[in-house]
């Protein structure tokens, strides 16, 4: 537990024999640690690297100010920084991925590896007529208690409808599930470099593997009228009047 240099190095070593693998691509760091120095961290995270155990290291569910201090932390003493960030991110999850770390995407070309990208199931419409007697609300009701609470509630009868609208949209209009949308949504955005796909039958997988085929039709008149029916695309940064300039400082007219 913890993101020590005792429990990163021993975690990452006894994480190996049980995948019985020499190295993995990336190594991620699931929740910050502030009981740590984040200098402590970065140096913990590079001698795995260094020792051929990962080729590089990634942050997960880490808020933008831990990341940005991680980046400051490794350009401070010539070391990796991290290379992604794992995170919720749907159709309902929306704040943190593409308002909070917004300024991470444009500043160090960091990409997120998406996971919950159906919401837990809620994107897929199973939950539209009550939850189903085999579902993971019904089987696992302790875990997802207060998500089940927030369903029922108004923000989850919200949501409920949106589901059904994006439903028919997706058949209508693209020939397609809703949760090949939601997929295709999320991995069609510039920041997803990952999406993670959850999933308990095979046939699970293969259908969502469908996603693939949504993305090209996702055009930018598509994606409006998504967001008509979502109606919770974050608010961007107030800039206080002040003219938007580029990644230079300098101001351009075409930006507004």
């Amino acid at each position: 537990m913890g993101l020590s240099r005792k429990h990163i190095v021993e975690g990452t070593k006894k994480c190996l024999q049980r995948l019985q693998m020499d190295y993995v691509d990336v190594i991620f760091a699931h929740r910050p640690d502030h009981t740590v120095p984040m200098e402590e961290i970065v140096r913990a995270f590079n001698f795995v690297i260094d020792q051929g155990w990962a080729f590089y290291w990634a942050t997960s569910e880490w808020t933008a100010r831990d990341i940005e201090e991680a980046y400051h932390v490794a350009s401070k003493l010539g070391l990796a920084a991290p290379i992604a960030e794992q995170c919720m991110h749907n159709m309902f999850h929306r704040e943190r991925p593409e308002k909070e770390y917004a300024p991470l995407y444009e500043k160090y070309s960091i990409g997120t590896t998406v996971f919950s990208a159906l919401a837990s199931g809620l994107l897929t419409g199973k939950y539209n007529n009550g939850i189903p007697p085999d579902s993971r609300f019904a089987v696992h009701s302790d875990f997802f208690k207060e998500r089940i609470a927030k369903l029922k509630g108004e923000e989850g009868q919200k949501q409920l409808k949106s589901v059904k609208e994006l439903a028919e949209f997706a058949e209508k209009e693209l020939g397609c599930s809703i949760n090949q949308l939601a997929l295709a949504w999320v991995a069609a955005s510039p920041n997803t470099s990952t999406v993670i796909l959850g999933a308990s039958k095979p046939e699970q997988v293969l259908d969502n593997l469908k996603a693939l085929e949504v993305i090209p039709k996702l055009t930018p008149e598509v994606l409006e009228k998504i967001e008509k029916i979502l109606d919770n695309k974050p608010e961007p940064w107030s800039s206080f009047g002040r003219p938007k300039l580029d990644k230079f400082g300098r101001f351009n007219p075409i930006f507004g």
